[in-house]
């Protein structure tokens, strides 16, 4: 990697990588600081749709990370910033809640159940089978198929639920189509965000906590790729991958000294 730029723009993810079960990683609040006193551009990536940015820069803030919300992308932003390319000022049909509506919305998107380009499928804490139902029949009718990631299961005080990808295939098996997933592992999700914060791929980082979706996303989007040892993915499991991450440090206090 000698021959890369030095890192000037810093993308991260969230879970794993600077809270842990609600609470901030050791270094994280450190982390954070030298990044704004910096003045590095960095954002902070989640592939959970639920949340506002608004929403997430509260509840970071609650756990003790001063992150601002213009520095939160979720994978509902990258969706609604797809679709506007895609298909400017179209209609869609969503399943999910405000941090997905509210994406789609402020690109111009119209939200409805007639006819509509797209049938957009995102998390939830409860998924309807009125609305699952509906969202088949739409694409039977000819809606495209967008889905916001494909983690097949999310977290909760009880243990795990299903979650968008688990919903997807569920969708798929019915109507045979199968969905275009924007978030993690998918690249475009990376490249979505080095574009949020006019970046470019070969002066970029990527930090996560889990080989098969942050590294390997970043990898593919020709990022620096920063494995943490925090969240899921533990030493000894690198190996058993056929790509590996540029670096590879305990967790993110090991690179503050990397932002000066």
């Amino acid at each position: 990697m000698s021959d890369r730029k030095p890192i000037e723009c810093w993308l991260s993810d969230m879970d794993g990588v600077l809270v842990k079960e609600g609470q901030p990683v050791p270094g994280a609040a450190e982390f954070i600081g030298r990044l704004r006193d910096s003045g590095r551009r960095f954002l902070v990536l989640t592939n959970n749709s639920i949340y506002t940015p608004r929403d997430l820069a509260v509840r970071l803030r609650a756990a003790g990370l001063d992150v601002p919300e213009e520095s939160i992308y979720t994978s509902a932003l990258a969706t609604a910033r797809f679709l506007a390319d895609q298909r400017p000022d179209g209609s869609a049909y969503v399943i999910g809640e405000s941090g997905l509506t509210t994406a789609l919305h402020r690109v111009g998107y119209v939200l409805t159940d007639i006819d509509p380009d797209y049938v957009v499928l995102g998390e939830t804490r409860n998924y309807s089978f009125e609305q699952i139902t509906k969202a088949i029949r739409l694409i039977e009718s000819g809606a495209r198929f967008i889905a916001t990631n494909p983690d097949p299961i999310g977290p909760s005080a009880e243990g795990s639920m299903p979650a968008c990808g688990a919903v997807a295939a569920m969708i798929t098996r019915a109507t045979d189509v199968q969905p275009y997933f924007v978030g993690k592992p998918n690249p475009m999700m990376m490249r979505s965000a080095i574009n949020a914060i006019d970046g470019h791929s070969e002066s970029t980082a990527m930090i996560g906590d889990r080989m098969d979706t942050d590294v390997v996303s970043g990898m593919e989007a020709g990022l620096f790729t920063i494995l943490v040892l925090t969240g899921v993915t533990p030493r000894q499991q690198i190996d058993r991958f056929p790509f590996r991450p540029s670096l590879v440090v305990d967790s993110v206090a090991d690179l503050i000294p990397m932002i000066d």
